[in-house]
């Protein structure tokens, strides 16, 4: 805290900038409601007030806080030239951050669980899918973060980088997903899909804590990465090679850790046929702890 005077006394313009950033992401903070509104057609004050309706409530809930993470990458706490600079630069990467966000809940609708129709489900209180939902947005605006300070300046190059770096991130949560609908799939004879859409909520948590700790060991794959805009596309592959190698040993000692915190408990039998919501949630804790600490010793 006396750190933080002795900056502010020596630099009283940065309060200003700080003020500016603020101001920005409340901004973008508040937006999410009414984009949802927007997109989904449909009123959020009726939906979270008059129907109560925790499903919705908690997929907002994700876009609110993946805004927050994906900001929180452009708050640097830097000077920039002037306040003016500093208001393009936040609303450049709020916007960005935006589109990005809810282009990667697209992809995720689409492609990782394109057999049921995500609004509908969440319109009838099926709060496995929300949560896999508001997850999804998580997972997407951690690797936002990362990207953002990863790259450097504003420029063309700047978003062009962004993008590519968000599309790696999907492509990685994709093929996650396959991977665990194939799992699963294969112990159940029916599909991970149809299970949430009979609301198997447990499997929802777990599920979570795979898209969020994958997104959190494909970010650990820019610690490695000087950004350099005249060689991108070597960056972009050094950053899938990465990405690959951190997600097969996020696997490895994820595994190795349930083992050993759930030692004795059959996680499969809890998880899939008792839908124990307890064990689910420690299975997601782990997968997040081991994948904050593979960030802590890549960084």
């Amino acid at each position: 805290m006396n750190e933080l005077i002795t900056t502010l006394e020596n630099n009283s313009s940065l309060i200003g900038y700080l003020a500016i950033d603020m101001a920005v992401a409340m901004f973008f903070l508040g937006c999410i409601r009414y984009m949802m509104g927007l997109f989904n057609k449909l009123d959020t004050t009726d939906e979270l007030a008059t129907k109560d309706n925790f499903a919705f409530g908690i997929s907002m809930a994700g876009g609110v806080a993946a805004m927050g993470i994906a900001l929180s990458g452009a708050i640097t706490g830097e000077v920039a030239g002037s306040y003016k600079i500093e208001l393009i630069g936040m609303l450049s990467y709020g916007i960005a951050a935006l589109v990005l966000i809810k282009a990667g809940r697209y992809i995720h609708d689409k492609f990782a669980l394109p057999s049921f129709n995500k609004q509908d489900l969440i319109g009838n209180r099926n709060i496995a899918v929300g949560l896999v939902d508001a997850a999804s947005a998580i997972a997407t605006a951690i690797v936002v973060r990362a990207a953002i300070i990863w790259v450097e300046g504003i420029s063309v190059d700047t978003f062009i980088a962004l993008t590519c770096v968000w599309i790696v991130s999907q492509v990685m949560l994709v093929i996650i997903t396959r991977i665990f609908e194939w799992k699963y799939s294969k112990n159940n004879g029916i599909t991970f899909q149809t299970a949430l859409v009979n609301e198997h909520l447990a499997l929802s948590i777990r599920y979570s804590g795979y898209l969020i700790s994958t997104a959190m060991s494909v970010t650990a794959a820019s610690y490695f990465i000087e950004f350099n805009i005249d060689e991108l596309w070597l960056g972009l592959a050094q950053w899938v090679v990465i990405s690959v190698v951190l997600m097969v040993l996020l696997t490895l000692l994820t595994t190795v850790a349930k083992l050993l915190v759930l030692w004795g408990i059959d996680r499969r039998q809890e998880v899939e046929d008792q839908q124990n919501i307890g064990v689910a949630t420690i299975e997601l804790t782990t997968s997040f702890s081991i994948a904050l600490l593979l960030m802590a010793l890549m960084s």
